[in-house]
């Protein structure tokens, strides 16, 4: 008999409906599990909008003030999908309510608030993660078992980007509901935060520490419309950002993130070059391993593509879904991140990445805004 793991989600926005559908779906597909989310409660401050997510989506109730929601004896986990600037003082009430956390990404404002968080959590001694799901994708989970298996041997380079478009127009204003990630108050950072840090997540992940960065970012629209004020206010997010970097093993690291690539709407790419094996992965074919092994000789020798769907135990977590060559999509991430996460419970293992992890990727972001500001090198420390 399953144990229920009754969910208090704070926010209704985008990455909560991506949430809520893997504590919907996980059950199905990871049957074994002794976890059974339980969709409890929804909360928002609108409570029209909270409405109308609860009932689409089949939580039992809701809220309109976390901290209602924290209160509740009922509650056991929380999903904080909410901006930014809000992480930190939720997550530290619900630690110090005995909560469980799920708190989307990045971790928090800035390495400060993410200490804050961190020590928090640690002593409440609550489980705790940070959805950064791209590790989750079986491919990428694969990337890391070659790793991992020494395939590659030393590694000399690591390269990714995330590249966007959909702040080109001038007319997009900042602020709001939807467009909170343009309010430096609510985001802390642009495209670093948001998009980077995804990127940066995967390396540390991969390729282990970063050890110093430099870095430009560029606000290529100086003013927008605040949704508050309706007035025109400085922008003060990135809106594109290039980094090199010195990882801890010695390779070398390049990264672009941007909202600017016209033509590109969830460009994620990334490539590791190293002494035996090369890989590279893209997001828009993200069930496909590129792969170039030096040890294939003669006229075979050259990039592969492995389709990541095999059973048996040959590709990550493709044993729970469909027959072998049938791929799975984005979502899906979520749901092994659910599972994963439900499997700790039950180990009492953490979920990686836990809160503390989180912030090694919190403070090589803080870096590159730092070193862009000053036009020097930054130690990630």
């Amino acid at each position: 008999m399953s144990k229920a793991l009754n969910i208090g989600m704070i926010g209704a926005g985008f990455m909560g409906r991506a949430h809520t559908n893997a504590y919907k779906r996980v059950g199905d597909f990871f049957p074994s599990l002794q976890y059974r989310p339980v969709l409890k409660a929804a909360c928002s401050r609108s409570k029209e909008a909270i409405t109308s997510f609860a009932e689409q989506w089949g939580y039992e109730s809701i809220e309109t003030d976390w901290r209602q929601l924290l209160a509740r004896p009922d509650i056991d986990a929380v999903d904080l999908c909410v901006p930014n600037n809000l992480h930190k003082e939720i997550a530290i009430a619900a630690a110090q309510a005995g909560k469980m956390i799920l708190c989307e990404k990045p971790l928090a404002m800035n390495v400060a608030e993410g200490e804050e968080m961190c020590r928090a959590v640690e002593q409440a001694g609550v489980k705790n993660t940070v959805w950064y799901n791209y590790r989750r994708i079986p491919a990428v989970t694969l990337a890391k078992q070659l790793i991992d298996s020494g395939r590659l041997g030393r590694i000399f380079h690591y390269r990714a980007n995330f590249l966007q478009d959909w702040t080109i127009s001038a007319d997009l204003p900042q602020g709001g509901t939807a467009l909170w990630r343009l309010d430096a108050a609510a985001a802390g950072s642009g495209v670093t935060g948001d998009l980077l840090a995804h990127c940066l997540d995967t390396a540390l992940w991969l390729n282990g520490g970063i050890k110093d960065v430099t870095a430009m970012t560029e606000t290529f629209i100086k003013e927008r419309v605040h949704t508050a004020t309706g007035e025109k206010k400085p922008v003060g997010i990135d809106d594109a950002c290039a980094v090199l970097c010195h990882f801890a093993n010695g390779s070398l690291g390049v990264f672009e993130s941007t909202r600017y690539a016209r033509g590109h709407k969830a460009g994620y790419t990334f490539e590791i070059n190293g002494e035996k094996m090369s890989l590279r992965w893209d997001l828009h074919d993200l069930h496909r391993l590129q792969l170039f092994d030096y040890g294939v000789e003669g006229p075979l020798r050259g990039w592969q593509s492995i389709h990541v769907t095999d059973h048996g135990g040959e590709h990550p977590y493709m044993d729970h879904w469909w027959v072998p060559g049938l791929q799975i999509g984005y979502e899906h991430s979520f749901v092994h991140h659910v599972a994963d996460f439900l499997q700790s419970l039950e180990t009492g293992k953490a979920c990686s990445p836990t809160f503390r992890e989180a912030l090694e990727t919190q403070k090589v972001c803080d870096a590159i805004l730092n070193s862009a500001r000053e036009h020097a090198w930054q130690s990630v420390s």
